[in-house]
């Protein structure tokens, strides 16, 4: 069934169930279980030794420790333990005191939000865990539900690494783009050069981040996200009762009275300038010829990145605590609850991305990507809704998978091929449509890391950020496909980013701030 109209049906067994049921553990494990089944033909025997190789290819690849994975877990954790320990210290509450008096507005609590996600641009994963819990004790002043801020959070990690050319996602495609480049006898761009032109092409990323300012701005929510929202304006509660007590370990822990914003502020300061040393620094160790920023930042090891910038802010910490001991503020006692408490707030954000990881590696080997690269690259439609096409499909792609790197591998190449064939001017705009769609697709699945490190990193419930980013990923994708028709139809990029952004404005002057939330703002003031 491998290659075939079957392969879709796992991941859209999981996604489906996980949108119904919002149990996305059992919902992983019967996609898992589905797609082991399907490759193994129904054997129950191969199939369970096949769901065992995939959880263990998590932990162990030929035959040595998945340093990707395990390294990117163990950076969860030590996030999780992190921010336990700052609540502890008191340096959350001192952070939302002081940011209170500076920042006046819901508005402006996720407009800085929002700067702050564009501003972390060098990896996605790490922009996901870090940005949110900064701006938490912010947003939370605020009355801005958790939904809202890990929507923020993921609707500014990715759409900003992908058309960074200095990180991690850059150095990528930048590769593969080189390689499509010289597959097919492209002389006229460098692969530097094409990204560079591609970033106005992108569609998807302008129609987020535009969407993302827009409803920070006006305060005007809808779907699922409006129900979040009310709550937290009419009560305060950021989160439901329920998640709040399987996510949000602030509750369970003492707040020493003697905090600091330094308590806060200076071990996330230390967690990212040693992790863009470290990224640097793994780099220039494996750079293979010139040492440029770009071929640095692409021959990084970015998992064990995260994890020494983790251990030292950490280590920061945990020094900072002492002062706290001998105060007396906090007792030893405290120590082991922060690191326990830390720990399990992480667990369920840990075990999702574990299952994720294991039914992403099975859909893999069932060759769902490929098939759909296929029915793509078959297709005799017309060359001018060749951009419109290919976006539409990588977002499907991405969202069946749960990866937009994986889309980036299998939808480039052919993406390329298509144009080099038919007419090269479609190139650059063909190549961004991939890379926008299997965004907007990544940004819709439940089962994509990112999308989990989000929820994780802004302590919210996982379901509750993709049931309400879904509708907002939605609009962009809409305004972003109308941008790649017109650019098919008249063959002119600036027209096809025009009307995304005439798409932007007119969304601005629709939407209307609802008045209570200028009473909330009143309250909070005071």
């Amino acid at each position: 069934m491998e290659n075939t109209i079957w392969s879709l049906v796992p991941p859209l067994v999981a996604i489906i169930m996980v949108l119904l049921t919002k149990r996305v553990l059992l919902s992983l494990g019967v996609g898992i279980i589905a797609a082991a089944l399907f490759i193994e033909s129904f054997d129950v025997i191969g199939s369970l030794g096949l769901i065992w190789e995939a959880f263990k290819g998590v932990f162990v690849a030929e035959g040595a420790l998945n340093q990707w994975n395990v390294f990117i877990l163990l950076f969860v954790l030590i996030l999780g333990i992190l921010t336990a320990f700052v609540s502890m210290m008191g340096g959350t509450r001192a952070f939302g005191e002081w940011m209170i008096t500076h920042v006046k507005s819901r508005a402006g609590a996720q407009v800085m939000t929002a700067l702050l996600g564009v501003i972390v641009f060098v990896d996605d994963y790490f922009n996901s865990l870090t940005v949110g819990q900064v701006a938490r004790p912010v947003t939370d002043k605020h009355s801005v539900s958790r939904a809202k801020l890990s929507y923020i959070v993921d609707s500014t990690s990715a759409p900003v690494c992908v058309i960074a050319p200095v990180s991690s996602w850059g150095a990528y495609i930048i590769g593969i783009i080189g390689t499509v480049f010289a597959t097919n006898n492209i002389t006229e761009y460098s692969a530097f050069g094409a990204f560079i032109q591609i970033i106005p092409m992108n569609f998807y990323v302008w129609a987020a981040l535009g969407v993302v300012f827009v409803i920070a701005i006006k305060q005007s929510d809808f779907g699922p996200m409006k129900k979040h929202e009310d709550l937290a304006i009419k009560t305060g509660q950021v989160m439901s009762s329920e998640s709040k007590e399987k996510i949000d370990t602030s509750s369970n822990l003492p707040t020493s009275k003697i905090g600091r914003i330094s308590d806060l502020v200076a071990p996330i300061i230390v967690l990212f300038v040693a992790t863009l040393g470290f990224i640097y620094w793994t780099g220039l160790k494996a750079v293979e010829g010139e040492a440029t920023l770009i071929n640095i930042f692409g021959s990084a090891d970015v998992p064990k990145s995260l994890l020494y910038g983790g251990l030292t802010g950490l280590f920061l910490t945990f020094i900072l605590f002492i002062r706290h001991l001998r105060s007396g503020k906090l007792t030893g006692k405290h120590f082991g609850l922060g690191v326990w408490e830390g720990t399990k707030s992480m667990i369920p954000g840990f075990s999702i991305l574990i299952f994720a990881w294991a039914i992403v590696t099975l859909i893999g080997e069932l060759g769902t990507g490929t098939y759909l690269a296929g029915v793509v690259e078959s297709s005799n439609l017309s060359i001018m809704l060749l951009p419109f096409i290919v976006f539409i499909m990588a977002g499907f792609i991405a969202f069946a998978t749960g990866t937009s790197w994986g889309s980036f591998g299998i939808l480039l190449p052919i993406a390329g091929e298509i144009a080099a064939s038919t007419d090269i001017t479609l190139l650059l705009p063909m190549l961004a449509a991939v890379l926008a769609g299997a965004v907007f697709g990544d940004h819709c699945s439940p089962i994509s890391d990112t999308t989990i490190l989000s929820s994780t990193g802004s302590n919210c419930d996982h379901m509750d950020h993709v049931t309400t980013q879904i509708p907002y990923a939605l609009l962009a994708a809409g305004l972003a496909g109308l941008g790649y028709l017109v650019l098919g139809i008249v063959g002119n990029v600036w027209v096809g980013l025009a009307v995304v952004l005439i798409g932007l404005v007119v969304l601005f002057f629709t939407l209307k701030k609802p008045e209570k939330i200028s009473e909330v703002e009143e309250t909070i003031a005071k």
